[in-house]
């Protein structure tokens, strides 16, 4: 199945509502910015990583496609996914330039393109190609209700909601305020309307020092937080040690992280409790599946942080033994020609042939942007 054409495209789609903020972010827009990978029998993939849809850094993603990238694969077979993942990871000039940040988006994107082809080529889900489901369910925690720009009451109404109307029974608040009382406070709300049952767990999105971490955590602890996500600077490693051996609220990481080297790292000094790859951003599948089996040898959870919206990792989640849950954002799931659902709390297996990357036509007509 020989490689014709290595086409990018950046998609925009709205989030779910006018905006939506956490302690270091805001956005309007998801960023779909991938490529489409054409074989010589005119059978497709598509992959893409996830972006905050700045057009010029996106454009960024894709010129390194295009222009690094596609040429590599020109001719090559793309059922041969681990080598070509090696020689575009390993490719002297990119690498001077990369192993992280643009290269590693632009990579990840090809990689899941390439095994999005080989599952539809085999016709069969990426779950079912990689070797058959290891989970009955997928369990689903809800984060769209937890963005910190969303004021008290609303958080606390939607919680509810979400546990007795959707069926969740896993939550996500977003934390990270000039004062880390007011994210106690609103925890404490959030746990008094759900009650004890209901795991909930805590993100800070890199933006505390190790001190307001450890002050948050001395007045959260008895709340039960079911782990604290990103709660200092991505790569601190010393830091989050520190934390891990200071409170019994587990720490969970991952978003941030570019390589197996860098989870590592992290799992080396037990500095992290639930790991949390992201396809996106960490090269594609298949050293998703590296971090992950690390991850299982330590006998530590996998839950993943979804730059995909769960288009991806729902697959991934089913086969993998270490997965023990799923994030659930509900923006663009409409958008795909495979998009995930989840009911009474739990993600439905995928069934049609793919990985769940596939845009539909409609969403590529509507959300297109230019390349420059």
């Amino acid at each position: 199945m020989k490689i014709k054409s290595v086409e990018p495209l950046i998609l925009h789609m709205p989030v779910n509502r006018a905006s939506i903020s956490d302690s270091t972010h805001s956005i309007t827009h998801w960023g779909v910015v991938g490529t489409m990978i054409t074989a010589e029998d005119g059978q497709c993939g598509f992959g893409f990583t996830g972006t905050h849809a700045h057009l010029p850094s996106d454009r960024l993603v894709t010129s390194c496609i295009r222009d690094c990238y596609a040429d590599l694969l020109i001719g090559e077979d793309a059922n041969d996914i681990a080598r070509l993942w090696q020689k575009l990871a390993r490719f002297p000039a990119v690498q001077w330039v990369g192993r992280a940040g643009i290269t590693q988006l632009a990579l990840a994107a090809v990689d899941m393109a390439l095994w999005d082809l080989k599952a539809r080529a085999a016709g069969m889900p990426l779950w079912s190609l990689l070797g058959g489901a290891t989970s009955r369910t997928v369990p689903a925690y809800n984060t769209d209700i937890g963005w910190l720009s969303i004021p008290t009451d609303q958080l606390v109404d939607g919680a509810r909601r979400a546990v007795e109307v959707d069926g969740f029974r896993g939550l996500k608040i977003k934390v990270g305020s000039d004062d880390p009382l007011r994210d106690v406070e609103r925890f404490e709300k959030v746990r008094r309307a759900v009650g004890p049952s209901i795991t909930i767990a805590v993100d800070g999105n890199g933006r505390w020092d190790l001190p307001t971490c450890l002050r948050f955590s001395a007045r959260a602890e008895p709340l039960d937080v079911f782990w604290f996500e990103e709660p200092l600077w991505y790569d601190d490693i010393a830091g989050h040690r520190r934390l891990a051996q200071a409170t019994t609220i587990p720490i969970a990481l991952g978003e941030q992280l570019y390589t197996a080297e860098a989870f590592n790292a992290f799992l080396d000094a037990e500095a992290v409790h639930f790991v949390q790859p992201d396809v996106t951003r960490l090269g594609g599948i298949s050293e998703y599946i590296t971090v992950a089996d690390a991850a299982h040898a330590r006998r530590l959870p996998v839950v993943p942080h979804v730059g995909d919206m769960g288009q991806v990792h729902v697959h991934l989640a089913y086969w993998h033994p270490a997965s023990t849950m799923l994030e659930y954002i509900p923006w663009i799931m409409d958008w795909f020609e495979d998009p995930i659902r989840v009911t009474g709390g739990a993600y439905a297996r995928p069934e049609k042939p793919g990985a769940g990357s596939m845009p539909t036509e409609a969403a590529i007509q509507r959300f297109a942007r230019p390349l420059g």
